[in-house]
Parts: structure tokens; C-alpha cells; sequence
């Protein structure tokens, strides 16, 4: 079955509802909590990722944008900036998910958005600044 990695930003008010239950439930997929940042008073953040048939995925997704809810994946949301990285390698050794490596060819480090979990392990490593998270 395809995976899905998405953010969700919750408006302040939607946080009580039973929102990501209804995924499970109403949609039979299966959802991981990468992260989250809850907060009563202000805009809300879960990086998910969900599991689940094609079709089940897309009635989901409708469903969290028919809530309210602002949903985009999570490769656009955390970025290589390719004119900042001097190819240090500081970053690998805290990428618990390989996400950040080095091209054996090149010798330069290269990022995998497929594999990052935005756990922003990589952004305080790095001394240049060029991993950027925009949530």
C-alpha cells in the first residue's frame, strides 16, 4: 500500500474534534504521528504519515480540506538549499532516517525528502543553514 507524508495545520478551534480518528475510522487508513505541535491558542501542526489504498488516501485528503484543515505534503514543506550547503556532512550524523547522505560519486551530501520524517534534527547541525523547515 502507498504512504503518504503530509503536514496538517489545525486552526485554533478544530483541535477538539475527532479529525484525524475519522482517517482511521471513515477511511480505513492507517496513520503514523511523525510530529506534533498543538497549542490551544494558536495554529496547530501534525506531520502524518498515512497508509492506505489509492482511492482511500484521495476521500481522506477531501475530507481533511472539506474540515477546514490546510494540507500539503511534507517535500514541500522542508528544503536543501543547494546555495547555502557547503557539504560540511554535520548533518548526517543526526538524520535518524538516512534522509541526508553522501553521493559516493560526487562526495556531496545529498537529501532523500522520501525518507525525512521533519524531525529538524538536521536544521540546528547544520553551521551553514541550508536545511530549511517551512511549516
Amino acid at each position: 500500500m502507498p504512504r503518504h507524508r503530509i503536514v496538517v495545520k489545525f486552526p485554533p478551534f478544530k483541535i477538539d474534534q475527532p479529525i484525524i480518528y475519522r482517517l482511521a475510522k471513515d477511511f480505513s487508513l492507517i496513520f503514523n504521528i511523525l510530529q506534533a505541535r498543538v497549542n490551544p491558542e494558536q495554529e496547530s501542526i501534525l506531520v502524518l504519515e498515512i497508509t492506505g489504498e489509492n482511492d482511500q488516501c484521495q476521500a481522506g485528503m477531501a475530507y481533511l480540506a472539506k474540515a477546514g484543515l490546510e494540507v500539503q505534503p511534507l517535500s514541500s514543506d522542508i528544503n536543501k538549499n543547494e546555495d547555502k550547503c557547503t557539504h560540511c556532512g554535520a548533518c548526517l550524523a543526526v538524520c535518524p532516517t538516512g534522509a541526508l547522505a553522501v553521493d559516493p560519486e560526487t562526495y556531496k551530501v545529498v537529501f532523500d525528502n522520501t525518507r525525512c520524517i521533519a524531525c529538524e534534527a538536521c536544521v540546528p547541525a547544520c553551521p551553514a543553514r541550508a536545511m530549511e523547515i517551512h511549516f
